[in-house]
């Protein structure tokens, strides 16, 4: 018997989630609690957003789908697609044991980071919402339980003249008063005519106080309305980036993101430790071993793990253990769909040391269509209650917006 989920999608249907729980419920009882349930299929499809999202759907026997999304890149899918096999009939419910499984299957592609821990963490957000169902449980129960009933949103904003700062100071008023965002971050990785070689990642004084010009223009008109913090994308050398976050130390920084390369840890840590401006990495690494040194060796003030990139969600949920150890809080970089930002808010519900999650895709104006229910509202997501992830794909969203010769997984 599997559930009829076609009425989720009739418009004239009286049809809820909480109709389907109960038809759900039907089946795992009768399927011994949901231990019997295998994995029957897996696939993906890759959606043209703002970056190229990949969605992942996994099946069941028991008629039951759960929906995930990896990090954008090239050759997710076709990892994934090598890695169906280690899943097909599994018990859904084993999540830890299914990824590690994943972990050592893909190790001769490189399986402790890039591209093929992404597709991981894709299966991995799908698990959560599959397992979710199965136990009619919201995703967050999977993760221990939640904190609060909301997270916090920072709203990644860009002008047309991001070197402008007054045009910089324009956005940011405008998204908080407009869109009703209280946390906020724009680029300082971006030309200030007075560069002579961006390659050797050296600034010269006066784009240092380019920079910092930014910084006073959105900070001093936001005010306390907002908080703020600015992405520099790893663009500077260790005394390029020292002398930039002793610039900023007047102004009220939230964070200043990845200032020097990810690589080093020891040039990292000495950054880190030389300003009293918060200084936030962690969106390049991978997995909780990626991060650990960062945290260990004090190396960061906030740690930025990517959800849908880094491992899944209860890789996000080690790394924020590891974090509260060091008394770090975690804001965590997204770039993703409507799928895997929700699915890093229930990471963000379970944790005690969440500040935001982050938001890239305010000016893509379907965003929000992906999905059938509403994400952010008053720049925050409330955490959904259903079953799963709780969130439902808007199949004629996701295929209006497929990428060139995608084809639209099967429906349940």
């Amino acid at each position: 018997m599997g559930v009829d989920y076609s009425r989720l999608h009739d418009p004239n249907a009286e049809y809820t989630m909480r109709d389907l729980s109960a038809e759900t419920m039907g089946v795992t009882r009768e399927r011994g609690g949901g231990r019997d349930v295998e994995i029957t299929d897996v696939q993906t499809t890759m959606v043209d957003g703002n970056f190229p999202w990949t969605l992942v759907r996994i099946y069941t026997d028991a008629g039951i789908v759960g929906t995930g999304e990896a990090y954008w890149g090239a050759g997710a899918p076709e990892l994934i697609e090598r890695m169906k096999p280690f899943l097909q009939g599994e018990n859904p419910l084993d999540i830890d044991r299914l990824t590690e499984h994943l972990v050592q299957k893909m190790s001769g592609e490189g399986s402790i980071g890039g591209v093929t821990v992404t597709a991981i963490s894709g299966i991995e957000v799908a698990l959560h919402d599959l397992a979710g169902k199965i136990l009619e449980v919201p995703a967050y129960q999977l993760l221990g339980g939640k904190y609060r009933d909301e997270v916090r949103v920072y709203c990644d904003c860009h002008t047309e003249a991001e070197a402008d700062p007054i045009a910089c100071a324009d956005e940011a008023e405008r998204v908080v008063e407009e869109l009703g965002y209280d946390a906020l971050k724009f680029d300082l990785d971006v030309p200030s005519g007075h560069e002579k070689d961006r390659a050797n990642r050296h600034l010269r004084e006066p784009e240092i106080e380019h920079k910092a010009s930014i910084v006073e223009a959105v900070t001093e008109r936001v005010g306390s309305r907002a908080d703020v913090a600015f992405d520099c994308h790893w663009s500077f050398s260790a005394g390029s980036a020292k002398r930039l976050a002793k610039r900023l130390e007047e102004y009220d920084v939230w964070w200043l993101e990845d200032p020097v390369p990810p690589e080093n840890h020891d040039v990292q840590r000495e950054v880190t430790q030389s300003t009293t401006t918060p200084i936030t990495v962690g969106e390049n690494v991978y997995r909780n071993h990626g991060q650990r040194r960062l945290l260990e060796e004090q190396a960061v003030d906030i740690i930025a793990p990517d959800m849908p990139k880094v491992g899944g969600m209860r890789e996000t949920r080690k790394i924020a253990d590891l974090a509260d150890m060091y008394y770090v809080p975690v804001a965590m970089h997204n770039v993703a769909s409507p799928v895997a930002t929700v699915a890093s808010a229930h990471v963000g519900a379970a944790i005690s040391n969440a500040l935001a999650v982050e938001y890239h895709s305010y000016e893509l104006g379907w965003w929000a269509d992906l999905i059938e229910e509403t994400v952010i509202e008053d720049g925050s997501i409330e955490i959904p209650e259903e079953p799963g992830l709780g969130v439902t794909l808007d199949m004629d969203a996701v295929a209006e917006h497929l990428v060139d010769g995608e084809e639209l997984f099967d429906e349940a």
